[in-house]
């Protein structure tokens, strides 16, 4: 079965790169967009010192080579004046290394926190958009794009989401760190890993986003779904009880005459996750229900779980060619994390760099460094033995993980991405008992 859907994804690709190569554009015609992509990533990574390992360890010898797969199709229909509905298809398979586990910081942003899985097809993105102008607005040409179909839309505007998709399609966005198909593979780089952002285990949630745009600035707020269970694929449809809200100020700044962006993020969610305290008790008195709860594998009997969190999100070009971006991130660390990684802290800077001077126009080369910390409570529930579902080693000497990952992105043709990546990890789990760790990865991408 898996290498039939494997094969199966091959063939729907080339044969929409024939299609695409041999048919006028027409997207500023039609009523639809269409597009597609693949992405298949492999790593490795080298032995390292470990004085002990405990069931979430990232594997101290050399693993074998781990690899993931997705592939999307893009669709949307314009429907009305200012409205479309966006439809995302999906296959997903393969796995991480450990599984995924073993770094806060996990290693392959398109690999998911769950074992081994065969390709499985699900519906990523199902949900409606709205665009609403105000007051005397103007109207700007946005092009044919994922999930955006063609067509003039108001500069000054209300846009409004409602369905399936995920939350950090709106939030926390930014140029040069926002995509591992094809920028930083990092879960810490491409999202502020201290946003334990509300999604099932995939990565999508259901709910609404209000957004009020204009030219220079903008406001969203949104109200979603959280899992039922920790990194959970099924959602608590409770919303009284268990719902997430965040909040985002986005300003447009420019710095000799160079653009950037600065975003704030404010998040508030509610769950059945149980404090890092109780998890110590739990330890001490051999309760394994509920700390099987903060391991993701039983559904907790009572709400009362709490995450409030705080980011800081910075881009700014500085040429044609090269950019820097940075994020701050936090949380108060009091309750077990439910849906994103184990990172209560966060602090991130990168750069970007166009291959426009050694005459490859649309290469990149980046490279960005990362700090993750946890809670002194989340410590504590470590260092007692406890585990999490992305961390735990039986045991806690702690220190700030630290991460520096490199990438050359080389545009082969029209349609085909390869990567080359390096990460190197110290601490990793926060644990100076273990590591450094040397990880290496290939990445080829397709898009249409």
């Amino acid at each position: 079965m898996k290498k039939f859907l494997v094969t199966a994804i091959v063939l729907v690709a080339s044969k929409q790169i024939v299609l695409a190569q041999n048919t006028e554009d027409t997207t500023s015609k039609t009523k639809w967009t269409n597009h597609f992509q693949m992405t298949v990533i492999a790593q490795k990574h080298s032995g390292f010192k470990s004085l002990y390992s405990g069931n979430n360890s990232l594997a101290d010898t050399v693993e074998p080579t781990a690899t993931s797969i997705t592939t999307t199709l893009f669709l949307g229909r314009k429907l009305w004046q200012g409205a479309a509905f966006y439809f995302n298809p999906e296959v997903s398979g393969g796995n991480g290394l450990s599984f995924a586990e073993g770094v806060a910081g996990a290693l392959n942003g398109e690999t998911y926190r769950v074992g081994a899985v065969a390709p499985r097809v699900f519906i990523a993105r199902a949900y409606l958009q709205q665009h609403i102008p105000i007051g005397n607005s103007t109207y700007e040409y946005a092009a044919d794009d994922v999930n955006q179909v063609a067509g003039k839309i108001p500069t000054s505007r209300i846009t409004i989401s409602a369905g399936k998709f995920a939350i950090s399609d709106f939030y926390d966005k930014n140029t040069y760190s926002k995509d591992p198909r094809s920028q930083f593979l990092n879960w810490s780089l491409w999202s502020n890993g201290a946003w334990d952002y509300p999604a099932n285990t995939r990565g999508y949630t259901l709910g609404l986003v209000a957004e009020l745009i204009k030219p220079k600035w903008a406001i969203r707020l949104s109200s979603v779904e959280v899992p039922r269970i920790a990194n959970f694929n099924l959602m608590e449809y409770n919303i009284l009880k268990a719902h997430s809200e965040t909040f985002e100020f986005e300003h447009t700044c420019f710095i000799h005459k160079r653009s950037g962006n600065f975003r704030f993020t404010v998040s508030n969610t509610y769950s059945k996750a149980p404090s890092y305290a109780d998890g110590i008790k739990a330890i001490a008195n051999g309760d394994a229900t509920l700390l099987s709860v903060i391991q993701g594998k039983t559904e907790h009997t009572s709400y009362g779980g709490k995450k409030f969190g705080l980011g800081l999100n910075f881009e700014q070009a500085l040429t044609d060619e090269i950019g820097v971006f940075s994020r701050l991130g936090w949380n108060d660390g009091k309750y077990a994390t439910w849906s994103f990684t184990e990172i209560d802290r966060t602090l991130s800077v990168g750069l970007s760099v166009k291959g426009t001077k050694w005459k490859r126009v649309n290469d990149v080369f980046g490279i960005a460094t990362v700090v993750n910390g946890i809670s002194k409570d989340h410590q504590n529930f470590l260092k007692a033995g406890g585990y999490g579902f992305i961390i735990g080693d039986g045991a806690l000497n702690y220190g700030h993980e630290k991460i520096i990952e490199t990438y050359y992105n080389m545009h082969l043709s029209k349609y085909f991405w390869l990567t080359a990546d390096y990460q190197f990890v110290k601490n990793p789990a926060y644990n100076k008992d273990r590591g450094p760790v040397h990880v290496f990865g290939i990445r080829g991408h397709i898009q249409i």
